[in-house]
């Protein structure tokens, strides 16, 4: 059946609402919030410096929050009191000179205190804490605080605060304590750290008072072996002092690089070369011991000392045999980076060379004992060549053996 038209009511459109829109923008900000929990958790893996970390979180947590201020306050314990270590919006004098108070009275003092979160959505009402003056001052009307703790002892506070007329939520201090869950860590990872590099400072210290006075203890040796040798008749006995002497002079040469240095397993063999080949000069007093040795190449001490003992014996054979201990005798010692994990020593004379039918790699005197011995320690290659213009030992060493 037609109905006329007049009799068709009229249905005026209802004014659309703005509750999907608020739902909307709710959920964006609850998904960027997550966004960001995950980017405050990549810094902190990441290993970024305390400060820069510090300063990210409270730009985060503000845009999260999408409130206009928000501080880290560290607290401080013999004041009672917190002080701003980062922030943002906040004024000049603010970041690393406010200080707040951390009484109960405080919403920060009580966040701190009890451990629980506080939410204050209307300030000029609150009867429950004092409005610190630092809020005041920013005209600040709301505010929310969580715990900064550690595995140990809490750190301080991570607040955040507003101007406007909007209230923190319960999603918000699960979002807020999410981030001050992450800088915990990164506030913990810190401590350890500083820890450790305080232990390893004194380790440290106390190794270079070890090595120094070894040093010194090897000097005392050293300087009683070339008395006796100066006070002893038997020419022969003088002498194996004075070559005794020489080696533990070489030996505290290393204890005295190494507390000295930074490095304490490595040293660099060139320089520690050159300051043996000096000492050696005493020894042999009648030759004149020169040496070329680069700089910057580093070796573990223990190979290190073992190279400048085959040197020092090495010195003492050319003097011994090659010059007959008479004056005027050279002696050239060279050191050279030959390879990426090699180092080539040379000693060289210019004496009346070597018999024929000696082979001084084979011989069974004392000091090539000794220069056998450690070439097989060193793991290096031992060869010489002798004639009329004199001999050359040479040796081919690894820096390392791995």
């Amino acid at each position: 059946m037609d109905v006329p038209n007049e009799a068709i009511p009229v249905v005026e459109p209802r004014p659309k609402s703005n509750a999907p829109d608020v739902t909307t923008r709710a959920l964006e900000q609850r998904i960027r919030q997550q966004e960001i929990l995950s980017e405050l958790g990549v810094m902190a893996l990441q290993g970024a410096t305390f400060d820069d970390l510090l300063a990210e979180t409270a730009r985060l947590t503000a845009e999260g929050l999408r409130a206009e201020f928000c501080k880290i306050m560290e607290f401080v314990p013999s004041e009672n009191c917190f002080i701003v270590r980062a922030g943002v919006g906040w004024g000049p004098g603010v970041i690393g000179i406010a200080r707040v108070g951390a009484d109960l009275a405080s919403p920060a003092g009580f966040a701190l205190r009890t451990g629980k979160p506080v939410i204050s959505n209307h300030l000029e009402n609150e009867n429950r804490f004092r409005t610190p003056e630092l809020l005041m001052r920013h005209g600040i009307r709301r505010a929310m605080n969580v715990i900064l703790q550690g595995d140990r002892k809490a750190f301080g506070v991570l607040e955040v605060d507003s101007r406007s007329d909007d209230e923190f939520v319960a999603q918000d201090i699960a979002f807020l304590q999410g981030a001050a869950n992450i800088l915990g860590m990164a506030i913990e990872r810190e401590r350890y750290e500083g820890s450790l590099k305080a232990a390893l400072a004194r380790h440290q210290v106390l190794l270079k008072e070890m090595n120094h006075r070894v040093k010194n203890s090897l000097a005392i040796v050293s300087g009683m072996l070339r008395l006796q040798a100066n006070a002893d008749d038997d020419p022969e006995l003088a002498l194996r002092l004075e070559e005794a002497s020489a080696k533990v002079a070489a030996i505290a040469r290393a204890h005295e690089r190494l507390y000295q240095g930074s490095d304490i397993e490595n040293m660099d063999v060139g320089l520690y070369i050159e300051q043996v080949c000096r000492d050696s000069e005493e020894i042999v007093s009648f030759c004149d011991v020169q040496f070329e040795t680069p700089r910057g190449v580093t070796m573990a001490v223990d190979r290190a000392i073992s190279v400048a003992l085959i040197v020092v014996e090495l010195i003492t054979n050319a003097a011994k045999y090659a010059y007959e201990d008479k004056p005027g005798g050279k002696i050239w010692v060279r050191l050279d980076r030959t390879g990426d994990n090699e180092i080539t020593l040379s000693v060289r004379d210019e004496g009346q060379g070597l018999p024929d039918d000696v082979d001084p790699l084979k011989a069974k005197s004392f000091g090539m004992r000794i220069i056998s011995s450690f070439a097989k320690q060193l793991r290096a290659k031992l060869s010489f060549k002798s004639g009329k213009q004199g001999t050359e030992f040479s040796l081919k060493v690894p820096l390392s053996t791995k």
